[in-house]
């Protein structure tokens, strides 16, 4: 499971994409849980879109377990209309 920390921004970013990489590699679903995020900057929109993107190319399946308010209104905010992104975070 990736489970996305409190904080999501460019400080965090590198960090966390080192711990994550090899948890996608082992799984063939890969559940995401954002309950925790509480702060993402643009930055860390990207990198959940990347991950997302990542994951889709090797062919895996993803649930969504958690749908965090916090990244919902940032993806509006910044005008996101990315269909491989919107398709598991809204509604």
């Amino acid at each position: 499971m990736i489970k996305f920390p409190s904080d999501l921004t460019i400080a965090q970013v590198d960090e966390y994409q080192a711990q994550i990489l090899p948890l996608i590699d082992d799984q063939d679903v890969i559940t995401i849980d954002d309950s925790e995020l509480a702060r993402i900057d643009t930055i860390g929109v990207q990198f959940i879109l990347a991950v997302v993107t990542y994951i889709i190319a090797q062919g895996k399946e993803i649930k969504w377990q958690s749908k965090s308010s916090v990244l919902k209104e940032s993806i509006q905010q910044l005008g996101i209309s990315d269909a491989i992104l919107l398709q598991y975070i809204m509604d």
